[in-house]
């Protein structure tokens, strides 16, 4: 029984998407022989990054994305598929950077860079109970044209809340105060240029004066270096040898001074024997002597007034004898 025309068409077709899919089958199973599947954990936000966006090692295409995962609020898994050949080692730091304007569309895009920090590396390979090996991460570098522009805007936000802070009605009524100050300032100024010139002449006249003065300052400053501290040098040069032999008369003077003080210990204690035995022995004696002669010169005196008033005691003495004739006793 012979197919017809349709069923031939239909059969052709079928064959055809056979084909189709055995080569794409195919195609899928070389492909994944010739990539290898790598992951990388982030901790920061990865804004942009899609599947499907590229795997760059030092600037050459090596692979894509193939899954991004959020796996808790601050860590994203991402799925790397990389050409087998490429020089993924130990050493290996993935950034995940964006290129352009923005981080999506025409304008830009968020890929996956890779490249080597430089340290000795060996071929990754997946840790003991996980599927996949795991790439170092570093920073992200995604700064764009949106993320300037909204940091752009934050940092105008703040100038403004700043100005809004400083120029306040007190500040900006000085500012105006200051500013009408200046302005007569320089109306002053201008009134008087002919002053200024005046005095501007005269300072450069002033400046042409100086000149001999600065000369002769010159010349005191070489007599001064050349006569008047040379002499000066002298001086303390004599002054110091002269301290120097002073030194020595000093020290000269201060030992005969200590050599005499111990000489002076024996003159002491023989001047304090002998103060002590003329308070004790010959300052006594000399007083009773002294009231002996006290009471001495009494009697004498009393003597003297006796003989004074009858001379005759000293032919009869002291003794009352009878009275004379005409004597009242």
């Amino acid at each position: 029984m012979s197919m017809g025309a349709e069923a031939r068409a239909r059969a052709a077709f079928a064959a055809a998407i056979a084909v189709i899919a055995a080569a794409a089958a195919a195609w899928f199973l070389l492909d994944s022989r010739q990539r290898v599947l790598y992951e990388v954990w982030s901790h920061e936000p990865v804004s942009g990054l899609i599947v499907g966006a590229p795997v760059e090692f030092h600037g050459v295409d090596v692979g894509r994305v193939n899954e991004v995962q959020l796996k808790n609020p601050r860590l994203v898994r991402v799925l790397l598929e990389v050409d087998r050949d490429a020089p993924v080692t130990t050493a290996t730091v993935a950034t995940i950077t964006g290129r352009g304007l923005a981080t999506r569309g025409f304008t830009g895009y968020v890929y996956v860079s890779l490249e080597d920090s430089g340290a000795a590396g060996r071929p990754l390979s997946p840790a003991s109970g996980q599927r996949h090996a795991v790439i170092a991460t570093a920073p992200a570098q995604s700064i764009n044209l949106d993320t300037s522009i909204s940091q752009l805007n934050r940092t105008a936000e703040s100038i403004n809340a700043l100005l809004q802070s400083t120029l306040d009605q007190q500040t900006v009524a000085s500012l105006k105060a200051s500013i009408s100050n200046l302005d007569a300032l320089s109306q002053t100024l201008a009134g008087n240029s002919a002053r200024l010139g005046q005095i501007i002449a005269n300072a450069d006249k002033a400046s042409g004066q100086m000149q001999p003065l600065l000369s002769s300052s010159q010349d005191a400053v070489s007599t001064l270096r050349n006569d008047v501290l040379p002499q000066a040098r002298e001086t303390v040069d004599e002054l110091r040898r002269l301290s120097v032999h002073a030194n020595e008369h000093l020290r000269v003077i201060l030992q005969n001074a200590e050599q005499a003080s111990t000489r002076l210990d024996p003159l002491l204690r023989s001047s304090n024997e002998a103060a002590q035995s003329l308070q004790t022995q010959i300052l006594p004696e000399a007083q009773r002597t002294l009231s002996r002669l006290d009471r001495l010169s009494i009697s004498l005196d009393e003597t003297a007034v006796r003989i004074r008033k009858n001379p005759a005691v000293l032919l009869r003495g002291t003794g009352s004898g009878k009275p004379g004739p005409g004597e009242t006793p």
